[in-house]
């Protein structure tokens, strides 16, 4: 058994003072007032999740806005990456990533994967290389990973064929997606989940299939991120994206719907009981634009956060600018409480990536603790219920991930991070 003693901590949706939290094989044991233990100084919180990641996309960072940037010029340079990697450069590039999540208290990714195959299609002598290269990496970072294997079949809703480095993203047809699928397994830090890339990429033929398959796994799928996904789709199918896929059946319990940012009054009630992941960073680089987070909760959605494409690794930006951007939208303060953008950032975003017995510091959880500084620039003076609107990533100065120390003194203890990114990434862009 290892005692922590927390100077403050985040226990039961509220900060408490001079906390001691055991951990035995993985798990809190206990936690209650105390006054000895190994000291976590600053605010501990429950591990965050990050449950939208698309790994490779960190490789794009600062690199998509010459001549001021555009949709174009990132997705130009999103494919140029995309076809240049391979097994062994996309787990270097993972490992990082992975490393950086953790330097910013995230114990767990959602990651939204759909680099299958080799740069003209061909599969792989082990059809699952990439995907393997993906959880090995995030078990070398030591953190967590829910492995969101996507479906991506077309290029268009109209069913226009994937061509060019699409190719690397397709698999034939659901029943070629399933076989590869069906031969992944999950282990002790890796969950299996399954995703629809988007309207755009999926037939509907097959959608229901894929949801009985998948009936009880996490499932993401992109909803809804641009006007002119809900346009082709009312084009062709005389619906909205989510009215499509709630057709098809594929609003289950376990299934995330990633930004849904443009949502018509019908769209929000059909995904009441559902998770919604919002991307706020992500979603202003591209220029998507505010998603309706306060009505989505209002009718019912759970909300988590993810980095998506990683323009920053910062969960405390993710789940503050849910509250501004609807402050922008609106013009008018409280929209979220703090409490509201801490769960969706720890144990809403672990239940919707199959880790249910994660997100809260609580006896029989896993024990995942971040600390957080109260003495930097940046947040001191502040009082702890309100860090989550003035910390940082940098802030973060240890990480516990199923009670095991990751980061400390604000250093991953197995890997140079900084290093490692600016390696990789040269590596892959040259």
């Amino acid at each position: 058994m290892t005692t922590y003693l927390a100077e403050y901590a985040w226990v039961g949706g509220t900060v408490a003072q001079d906390v001691q939290i055991e951990v035995t094989d993985g798990r809190f044991s206990a936690v209650k007032p105390g006054t000895t233990g190994i000291r976590l100084p600053g605010l501990v919180l429950p591990g965050l999740a990050n449950a939208h990641s698309h790994a490779f996309h960190r490789a794009l960072r600062g690199r998509t806005h010459g001549d001021r940037g555009s949709f174009w010029t990132w997705r130009e340079l999103m494919y140029q990456v995309a076809g240049r990697l391979d097994p062994d450069s996309y787990f270097t590039l993972a490992k990082a990533v992975y490393g950086e999540m953790a330097l910013a208290g995230i114990t767990c990714v959602g990651e939204f994967h759909y680099l299958h195959h080799g740069p003209d299609g061909t599969p792989y002598a082990d059809p699952n290389a990439m995907g393997h290269a993906l959880t090995a990496a995030a078990a070398e970072a030591g953190i967590r990973i829910t492995l969101l294997d996507t479906v991506y079949l077309t290029s268009s809703v109209d069913g226009k064929p994937l061509e060019g480095v699409q190719r690397r993203f397709g698999d034939g047809d659901y029943d070629g997606w399933y076989e590869r699928f069906s031969a992944l397994r999950g282990g002790a830090g890796t969950r299996i989940g399954a995703a629809l890339h988007s309207v755009r990429a999926v037939p509907v033929d097959g959608m229901a299939t894929f949801a009985q398959r998948t009936d009880g796994l996490p499932v993401h799928v992109h909803l809804s991120e641009q006007p002119a996904e809900n346009e082709q789709c009312q084009a062709v199918h005389g619906c909205s994206p989510t009215e499509l896929l709630d057709r098809m059946g594929v609003w289950q319990p376990m299934t995330t719907a990633v930004h849904a940012t443009h949502l018509s009054d019908n769209d929000r009630a059909l995904l009441a009981g559902r998770y919604v992941c919002l991307c706020p960073t992500t979603e202003r680089d591209l220029a998507d634009g505010i998603g309706p987070a306060r009505a989505l909760a209002d009718a019912g959605a759970f909300l988590t956060l993810g980095s998506d494409s990683h323009a920053v690794i910062d969960l405390f930006e993710e789940a503050r600018a849910v509250e501004l951007d609807e402050r922008l939208s609106t013009r008018q303060r409280g929209h979220f409480g703090a409490g509201e953008l801490l769960a969706a950032a720890t144990r809403t975003g672990h239940a919707s990536l199959g880790w249910a017995d994660a997100g809260e510091i609580a006896v029989g959880q896993r024990a995942d603790l971040v600390a957080v500084s109260l003495s930097s620039a940046r947040t001191a003076g502040v009082d702890p219920a309100g860090m989550i609107f003035a910390a940082t990533a940098a802030d973060v100065t240890d990480v516990i991930v199923d009670g095991r120390v990751i980061v400390a003194g604000g250093r991953h203890l197995t890997m140079d991070v900084p290093r490692d990114l600016t390696s990789t990434i040269a590596a892959v862009l040259a």
